[in-house]
C-alpha cells in the first residue's frame, strides 16, 4: 500500500517531535500495510517553512534510521504546500517540491476559504507542466457549502485527495457524508492518511480501504491504489470510471 500524503519526518512541522515519534509512526504503518509513504511536511502555511532541500534532508536521514531499524517502509519526498500567490516563482528557485519529484503538485487551502486567485494559479501550475492536487477538500468549509467550486477545478483538470479518516468518520459524520459524496461523484482520485501521530492522527488507511469495499465495491479499491502507483510514477492517473458514478446529481451540477 502507497501513502501519498503523510507527516513523518521528525521536528519540521507539526508531526512527530522526534526521531524515535517517527519510528513509532513507520512501524504502525506498515502493520497497516503500508510500504510506500511520501513525507509531505506543511510549507508556507503561516508558521511552518520546509523547502525542498530541508525535506529531501529529512527523507534521505530517516530513510537511512529505519533501515538500521530493519523496519521495511520507504520514504519518498514531498510537500504540503499552502496555497499563496508567489508559489510558482518559489518553484522555479527550487524551493517548492512536487511529490516524489514529479508532476504532481499538492496544495492545501485555508480551512474554511477557497482563495480568490486559486483558478488562475491552477491554471499556471498545469500551464507549467504540473498537475495540482486539492489536499482533504472535505474539509474546507467553502467546499462543503458550494461542492461546485470543486467540480469546476477538477473539470479544468485539476486532482483531490480525501483523508482516510474522514472517509472513516474520525472528523466527525458531516465530514464523512461528504468524503463518500465525493468519492460516489469522482470528485476525488486519492485517499491518503494524512498522518501526524499514533494517537489523534494515526493513518486509517486499511479501515478506509475496507470501507470503500463494503460500500462500493473492489473496483473502489482497484483505483485508489493503482492511481497511487501512477503518481508515483508521474503517469497520468484514472480521473473517471464512468461505469463506477452512483450519485453525481447530490451536487445539484450536472
Amino acid at each position: 500500500m502507497i501513502d501519498i500524503h503523510c507527516h513523518i519526518l521528525p521536528g519540521v512541522d507539526d508531526g512527530p517531535a522526534t526521531i524515535e515519534d517517527s519510528i513509532e509512526m513507520a512501524k504502525v504503518a506498515v502493520q497497516e500495510g503500508i510500504e510506500t509513504i511520501i513525507a509531505t511536511p506543511h510549507h508556507k502555511n503561516n508558521k511552518y517553512h520546509n523547502p525542498r532541500s530541508i525535506i529531501i534532508d529529512g527523507v534521505n536521514n530517516l530513510n537511512l534510521v529505519l533501515k538500521q531499524e530493519e523496519i521495511p517502509l520507504t520514504i519518498l519526498p514531498g510537500q504540503e504546500v499552502h496555497i499563496y500567490g508567489e508559489l510558482l516563482e518559489d518553484y522555479q528557485k527550487q524551493e517548492i517540491l512536487t511529490l516524489v519529484q514529479g508532476n504532481y503538485l499538492f496544495i492545501e487551502f485555508p480551512s474554511s476559504t477557497v482563495p480568490r486567485f486559486a483558478e488562475r494559479l491552477f491554471y499556471d501550475i498545469q500551464t507549467e507542466g504540473l498537475v495540482p492536487i486539492i489536499v482533504h477538500p472535505e474539509r474546507n468549509k467553502t467546499l462543503q457549502e458550494n461542492p461546485k467550486l470543486l467540480y469546476e477545478f477538477v473539470k479544468n483538470g485539476v486532482l483531490s485527495q480525501v483523508t482516510a479518516a474522514s472517509l472513516t468518520g474520525y472528523f466527525g459524520k458531516n465530514i464523512k457524508k461528504f468524503s463518500e459524496q465525493l468519492v460516489e461523484a469522482n470528485l476525488t482520485h486519492f485517499i491518503a492518511s494524512d498522518a501526524h501521530n499514533t494517537n489523534n492522527r494515526s493513518f486509517k488507511m486499511k479501515e478506509a480501504y475496507e470501507l470503500l469495499e463494503a460500500s462500493y465495491g473492489i473496483d473502489y479499491v482497484y483505483l485508489f491504489r493503482e492511481n497511487a502507483e501512477l503518481l508515483l510514477a508521474s503517469e497520468n492517473v484514472i480521473r473517471e470510471i464512468p461505469e463506477m458514478i452512483k450519485k453525481k446529481k447530490f451536487l445539484g451540477i450536472f
